[in-house]
């Protein structure tokens, strides 16, 4: 009896994290990797930024997501920056690899202000698996036998506001819809790739002394989900250390920390835990780990 439960656990986390809308990636550092999901952020930094994140997701479970990416930012000149994301992505059946090079252009507002404007461009290469749906019981039609080996083209765009405290930024990181499985009344089908549409901000508040507190908020549509709602408060102490909290709307509560050496090497870590029941009954949290270098 309990290895069926377990067998309609996974059978359910198959359903709604590889054939559900919401296709790509969550971050719980987005704001330290944000040219992952916008191309404006590539070298608005000022410095060259070379970043590493690893994310295991529903440990514990055999096929959970899992997600590997590496990014490189550095400004060009007085006004442009350039940039190259990597993201390696693994779902039960599914592997995408994606490559992406940047272009960011900044107007100075004013003294304290700058706007960022960006592209992407890139290709996937993209796999499933189409016999694994055997193992979860799921029907398919023949056209899924097209999809093993595909590269698939595609380019994104977004814009990014900076203040001396604050930010906006909103982008589609990949406006083309590709071929990709889907479900579609319990049946696994050829479907399209979900445009996703990310705005963030955060604004970070002078507690006094060397002591800051920076609440941000990410919204993520995608066409057919619910709305993906992240809020997250970090408390940083003497720009060496920030700690804080994070709650993804109706999906998981997460705690992360954050370590600064020198100025010029970052270290995160966050830990993740559903709030679904089905979920937490088979899984042992979400790990994420972060590494940013700043040369």
């Amino acid at each position: 009896m309990k290895f069926k439960n377990i067998y309609i656990t996974l059978l359910l986390l198959f359903m709604t994290a590889i054939l559900s809308a919401q296709q790509d990636a969550h971050y719980s550092f987005y704001r330290y990797n944000m040219n992952l999901i916008n191309p404006a952020y590539a070298g608005a930094g000022e410095v060259t930024n070379i970043g590493m994140n690893i994310r295991s997701q529903w440990a514990s479970v055999q096929g959970a997501p899992e997600t590997q990416s590496l990014i490189f930012g550095t400004p060009v000149g007085k006004n442009v920056g350039l940039g190259v994301s990597i993201v390696n992505d693994k779902t039960f059946i599914e592997k995408q690899t994606w490559f992406a090079l940047d272009f960011s252009y900044r107007l100075q507002l004013n003294e304290g202000n700058q706007l960022f404007f960006g592209v992407k461009g890139g290709f996937a290469s993209y796999n499933v698996n189409t016999e694994g749906l055997v193992t979860y019981g799921i029907q398919q039609d023949r056209s899924l036998m097209n999809l093993d080996g595909r590269f698939n083209p595609n380019i994104g765009a977004g814009a990014y506001l900076r203040g001396e405290r604050y930010f906006v930024s909103l982008s589609i990181p990949r406006i083309l819809s590709p071929d990709r499985l889907q479900e579609n009344d319990g049946e696994a089908r050829l479907g399209v790739d979900k445009i996703h549409t990310y705005l963030a901000g955060g604004y970070d508040f002078d507690l006094g002394g060397s002591t800051q507190l920076k609440p941000t908020v990410l919204f993520r549509y995608v066409d057919g989900a619910p709305l993906s709602v992240d809020f997250t408060t970090l408390v940083g102490f003497n720009e060496r250390f920030d700690i804080g909290a994070a709650y993804r709307l109706n999906e998981g509560l997460a705690g992360l920390f954050l370590f600064t050496a020198k100025d010029w090497l970052q270290i995160g870590y966050a830990y993740e835990m559903a709030t679904q029941n089905q979920l937490r009954s088979v899984e042992n949290g979400t790990h994420e780990l972060m590494l940013n270098l700043k040369l």
